[in-house]
């Protein structure tokens, strides 16, 4: 296993359950990391809680062009280079298609997409320069089966698994490595606006899919883990 001590890593989505809790990890691991996520006041505390300076924050919408652009002139301020970029960012909307406007799905697709593809267009050219170098994504479940009431969410999520699979096709004489973690539901705040009986008890918990990103950072130089599937033990779907 390869150690992330002295490693530069981008969280993205660093304000959310995961995110920030794959944080506390890394830092605690010696990572050199560079937090960004939508509320500035989030980074804050997240960042005093996993002892990161506040100038290795920076707050942005991923998909917003302008922003991501921004964020990748602050980190390459700080950093010299990228080691692993960890996307943990994404919004679910959860409904039945007569149910689902079409702002709320342009919505999904714009951020959880769009956002993701913007943020590898900032920061693969620099692992391309010294080829090498780790992206870990989330497709979630949803990004590999479907599931009612997620059309908006699925679409958005298939897109990115089939991306960032493309992306890895044009990378694979090199190394840089691309993991997809198809991960089932996870008890964070994504379910606290969602109108969906679910049974948050009987989740993944919100550490234990951070500890499987902070694995997964780890992985030997000798190979590389393509995908990871991680669901709740009493609803496996994959």
């Amino acid at each position: 296993m390869e150690s992330v001590k002295g490693k530069n890593i981008l969280i993205a989505g660093a304000t959310g359950g995961i995110g920030s809790a794959v944080a506390k990890l890394l830092a605690a691991s010696g990572a050199n990391l560079f937090l960004t996520g939508r509320s500035s006041d989030k980074l804050s505390v997240i960042a005093t809680q996993s002892g990161i300076s506040s100038d290795r924050t920076f707050s942005a919408d991923i998909s917003n062009p302008d922003q991501v652009s921004a964020l990748s002139k602050k980190y390459f301020s700080i950093y010299p280079s990228i080691d692993i970029l960890i996307n943990t960012a994404g919004i679910g909307i959860i409904k039945p298609i007569e149910n689902l406007s079409e702002d709320e799905f342009l919505q999904t697709i714009h951020y959880n997409l769009y956002g993701s593809f913007l943020l590898v267009k900032a920061f693969l050219p620099a692992m391309k320069e010294v080829k090498k170098g780790l992206i870990i994504n989330i497709p979630g479940v949803l990004g590999k089966t479907p599931m009612a009431g997620a059309a908006a969410y699925s679409a958005s999520k298939y897109g990115l698994t089939g991306m960032m699979q493309s992306i890895r096709e044009e990378v694979k004489r090199t190394e840089i490595r691309i993991t997809n973690i198809f991960m089932g539901g996870v008890d964070s705040s994504f379910w606290d606006n969602i109108d969906l009986r679910v049974q948050r008890e009987k989740m993944i918990r919100t550490e234990e899919a951070a500890r499987a990103i902070w694995y997964l950072c780890q992985q030997p130089a000798s190979g590389v883990v393509s995908e990871m599937v991680l669901q709740p033990f009493n609803h496996q779907a994959i």
